[in-house]
């Protein structure tokens, strides 16, 4: 598919009014100027097996960016290798700018010559959207949102090593990062397209003005005009209490409906991919990025009977602060941008139709189970002896 057609889809899907189904929006299967899911032709629903979901190329790629966790000295020797051998591939390697201002990488004079072969960017400042073919995040899982972040429509292919603490979300080892990326050029990986969260945060403000940076102005009542800001998420959305003493009080709209009001110390709504980070410390069930579904959980619930629920990826949430509130609550977005939610404002929730494409070491459901294993320690317990027929059973 064409820029242009791929563009002029995109509009559809956002300014049209798509039917509505239990599985959410169908998510495109386009990632970046050259990359697309190879399409099984064997497939009954339009939702693959996750074991037959595979990275395929239109094109050969040929522009990379390369993201590395900041501050953290382990990094700097991998970073530069990664990027020597990707020059030598002749591939275009983008960086953030403020990644090259690490006063140990400006002091290497050897590593200076691959520098000016760089192409840099100032996040929230220069869009790189439809000059990236594919991602490599270097570091934790925290590289890996940091790069859902910066492309707000269709995401490259993202590879993750894993050279942070938990990695969860990364399954590469950076031991053979040659080979492995190599296949990954020659269009050789399973793929997971992990869900990810749109939210509009919709506040009142009396002297809005239009922003270059997205911000949709409408017109509000007399009270003044409301603004409205987008994101996409891949993690979850968290409202909470902030630094007051009281319980928070929310309203929880599903599909226009109030299901209920959230009285504790905040609620946390959350993709697939989010249920094995701060849900499951909130006591939430964990569950397989392939499962099209929304997760809400409270957080410390001032009720004994208020558990975590699972709803339809294609349900629409609302949330809004009670009008019997005694304090204004806050929101952060994959733990990012948080901002004061006040009285007339409203949090909306759908499931985006622009996943991220992450690239597999062996398949989505194995690195899965290998990182509940590995990051999670799930189901480790001593095992119990053997009972030989000999001895008494009671």
């Amino acid at each position: 598919m064409s820029q242009v057609l791929r563009e002029s889809a995109i509009g559809i899907l956002t300014a049209g009014m798509p039917t509505r189904s239990l599985h959410g929006t169908s998510p495109v299967t386009t990632f970046g100027p050259k990359a697309c899911m190879l399409q099984n032709p064997h497939a009954v629903m339009h939702i693959q097996d996750p074991a037959s979901q595979r990275l395929t190329w239109n094109k050969p790629p040929k522009s990379v960016l390369v993201i590395k966790k900041i501050q953290d000295a382990s990094l700097l020797q991998p970073f530069k290798e990664l990027c020597v051998f990707l020059t030598e591939k002749n591939m275009i390697v983008y960086v953030e700018r403020k990644v090259l201002a690490d006063p140990v990488i400006q002091a290497d004079e050897s590593f200076a010559a691959v520098i000016q072969k760089f192409c840099t960017f100032r996040e929230d400042l220069d869009d790189i959207s439809n000059r990236v073919d594919f991602i490599i995040c270097l570091g934790g899982d925290g590289t890996l949102l940091y790069a859902s972040s910066l492309f707000q429509k269709s995401v490259p292919p993202v590879m993750s090593f894993h050279l942070g603490s938990l990695g969860f979300l990364t399954p590469f080892n950076f031991d053979t990062y040659q080979s492995q990326v190599t296949q990954i050029i020659e269009g050789n990986a399973a793929i997971i397209l992990r869900s990810r969260l749109r939210v509009v945060k919709e506040s009142r403000e009396k002297n809005a003005r239009v922003d270059k940076k997205g911000i949709i102005m409408t017109k509000g009542d007399s009270e003044g005009s409301r603004k409205a800001m987008q994101y996409q998420v891949l993690n979850e959305v968290v409202v909470d209490r902030g630094p007051f003493s009281y319980l928070s009080n929310v309203d929880l709209f599903l599909d226009g409906h109030l299901i209920t009001t959230v009285q504790g110390d905040g609620v946390i709504v959350s993709t697939p991919t989010g249920s094995t980070a701060y849900a499951v410390a909130a006591g939430a069930s964990m569950i397989h990025p392939n499962v099209p579904a929304i997760m809400i959980t409270p957080i410390c619930p001032h009720s004994l009977s208020f558990r975590p629920i699972v709803v339809p990826a294609g349900v629409e949430l609302k949330i809004m602060l009670s009008r019997d509130s005694r304090n204004t609550a806050w929101v952060s977005f994959d733990g990012r941008k948080r901002q004061e939610i006040c009285h007339g404002d409203n949090i909306t929730i759908t499931t985006s139709c622009f996943p991220v494409p992450s690239i597999c070491f062996q398949d989505p459901v194995n690195d899965w189970f290998e990182s509940l294993a590995q990051c999670l320690h799930w189901n480790v317990r001593k095992k119990q002896n053997y009972l030989s027929s000999k001895e008494d059973v009671f």
